[in-house]
């Protein structure tokens, strides 16, 4: 399949799914090439029978959200967001149940990917802040909607490169297991995953903090991340804090939230 024709494709085919070109635009390579082995594994000729296949065959579609999925993912992306949350940004919202006399924030994680993420957020609350709230727990639910994911991210079992970026106090405690790296029991037991694609179904929260990183504010279509960014906002406490990707930012008629520090993607519930 040519590659011109791959985009023609996908500019065609992405907003019939609710997500955009430019999102897209910088990994279509990757999935023009996922989308030529399976044409190849089909026995068709060109995206045009592809898209006759999809119209005939519903579980096709499946194949294609997979194939569309870019999961790219690591312990402590973007660290300057990682090191906020540490020193302001969870242990605002710490003091603040405290105020209002709640034991326990809850955060989630969406579009987990193989774990990395909520597991970071795990590390830095047991090992850096747990301490200084005794008393003060941190629910973390994990959601993607690719099942192989998922399991990767419940084994909790990396390659040394993923843990490049983790401060040395955090990657301590990590066990060795068939070679790699393996997160220890009560890091693992602190977050409770589920499969979930965020356009058909959310948990309800509400939640004090909602990682939600290069997912529907880079792929999704202009309409449906200001739809998300509403069901957001009623599954975030008042004064709770979104976390978006580190290029990515609210549209600009999204309501409701304020950007809590420059130069950092960090929104704060206002109402």
């Amino acid at each position: 399949m040519r590659r011109a024709d791959c985009v023609a494709f996908l500019r065609h085919l992405l907003p019939r799914l609710g997500l955009c070109w430019a999102g897209y635009r910088r990994v279509h390579r990757t999935v023009c090439k996922r989308l030529a082995r399976r044409l190849r594994e089909l026995g068709l000729a060109d995206p045009a029978g592809y898209a006759r296949r999809l119209d005939e065959d519903p579980g096709e579609r499946e194949r294609l959200e997979a194939m569309l999925r870019i999961p790219i993912s690591r312990f402590w992306r973007d660290a300057s967001v990682w090191e906020w949350l540490g020193e302001i940004g969870l242990p605002g919202l710490a003091q603040a149940a405290r105020a209002s006399g709640r034991n326990r924030l809850s955060a989630w994680s969406c579009g987990c990917a193989a774990g990395e993420e909520p597991y970071g957020l795990a590390l830095l609350w047991h090992r850096r802040l747990a301490p200084r709230f005794p008393g003060t727990a941190l629910d973390i639910l994990a959601t993607d909607a690719d099942p192989v994911l998922l399991a990767r991210a419940r084994e909790a079992r990396y390659a040394p490169s993923s843990l490049r970026a983790l401060p040395a106090d955090l990657r301590r405690g990590f066990l060795e297991e068939e070679g790699r790296p393996r997160l220890p029991p009560a890091i693992r037991a602190a977050v409770r995953f589920r499969r979930q694609d965020v356009r058909a179904a959310m948990p309800e929260g509400p939640f004090d903090l909602l990682l939600c990183r290069n997912l529907v504010f880079t792929y999704f279509a202009q309409d449906l991340r200001c739809e998300m960014a509403a069901r957001f906002r009623r599954r975030l406490r008042v004064g709770g804090l979104m976390v978006l990707g580190a290029k990515e930012r609210l549209p600009d008629r999204v309501e409701g939230f304020v950007p809590v520090t420059a130069g950092l993607p960090v929104y704060r519930r206002r109402s």
